[in-house]
């Protein structure tokens, strides 16, 4: 008896593979702008986010365009073979957004009440780094990286500080991710200084709540400036 191994195959992968199917077979033929992000959304019964990882995946793959400020275009001929293996390209950066605002909100209280003189001093350093990062069009964004690990580590708590690190090398890890974070930095958009200031604010005054809060804002601001990437192509 043979067996094969069964993968979990990610949400965001069905639907490119359902979109590149229309495209090659020429219901959505080559040039024509796709249905927007709110439409797909809702005639595939997935979340909006789960639409824009899909359509990240079909730009690398070369089956669509994505023109910020018009909206998301099929450039595949209908010539090219008909089914086209998109691959996984590992998890999608919405998703780690989403799961770094639920952990790293609650790490950001936690730390509040446990951060050092240092550690508040380490983040102020992180902070001139990352402005310095800015100014350089190759920038890594690991002085933001360093930001939130010194946050994770001022938790006191190595089961988070170890998840906190181990999403922030996910999203470096995945192909999916990482091409999406250089489109980003070529589109001018990059860690927000002033999210980060906040943030210290809250911390140095120990206060949990405004800690948690000021994460929250912060991660929910990097959400939408992703978001903005797609243009109208969410509305």
């Amino acid at each position: 008896m043979e067996l094969q191994a069964v993968k979990a195959e990610r949400l965001y992968l069905k639907v490119a593979e359902q979109l590149s199917r229309l495209i090659t077979d020429g219901t959505i033929k080559p040039g024509e702008r796709l249905p927007s992000e709110r439409v797909l959304a809702d005639k595939l019964g997935v979340s909006r986010p789960t639409i824009r990882e899909a359509m990240i995946a079909l730009e690398i793959s070369g089956v669509i365009e994505i023109r910020t400020g018009s909206g998301i275009y099929a450039t595949q001929k209908q010539s090219q073979q008909p089914e086209l293996d998109l691959g996984d390209k590992g998890v999608g950066p919405f998703e780690i957004l989403e799961i770094r605002f639920i952990v790293e909100s609650e790490a950001c209280a936690l730390a509040a009440a446990r951060i050092s003189g240092d550690q508040i001093a380490a983040l102020k350093l992180a902070i001139k780094e990352m402005e310095e990062e800015e100014k350089r069009p190759d920038a890594s964004e690991q002085a933001d990286w360093k930001f939130h690990q010194i946050i994770a580590e001022a938790t006191q708590n190595s089961a988070i500080e170890s998840i906190v690190n181990w999403l922030w090398e996910l999203r470096n890890q995945s192909e999916l991710s990482s091409a999406f974070m250089e489109r980003l930095r070529s589109e001018g958009v990059h860690p927000s200084i002033e999210d980060h200031r906040k943030i210290v604010m809250a911390l140095e005054q120990k206060n949990p709540e405004k800690a948690r809060a000021a994460m929250r804002n912060h991660i929910d601001n990097a959400t939408a400036a992703a978001a903005t990437y797609f243009g109208k192509a969410a509305e």
